[in-house]
């Protein structure tokens, strides 16, 4: 269970460092860029579309909302950016081992 969770963590931090790329990528188009901003942005500030006392669909906007931004802004950017930002990354992982 513990080597899952160290795994699961491993593949979410190279995400994200995918994502830092494609946001300085100039080839990104700009509603991705916005669209990846929006999804950061409603993680990290402290309000909420849907309060989080109101039962279940407060805790559920962040699980349906945050994946949206994310799916949208994968659909816009284009394949070869998104693959060359995936290298790179695979890369700068293989080089720490």
């Amino acid at each position: 269970m513990l080597k899952k969770l160290k795994s699961l963590a491993k593949q979410l931090k190279q995400e994200l460092a995918v994502y830092r790329l494609v946001l300085k990528h100039p080839q990104t188009p700009w509603l991705a860029k916005c669209l990846l901003w929006l999804a950061v942005g409603y993680l990290l500030l402290p309000f909420d579309l849907i309060p989080d006392f109101i039962p279940i669909l407060g805790q559920l906007d962040e699980l349906v909302i945050i994946p949206a931004l994310l799916y949208l802004a994968l659909l816009l950017i284009p394949h070869s950016v998104l693959q060359s930002c995936r290298e790179q990354v695979q890369q700068a992982v293989a080089s720490e081992i």
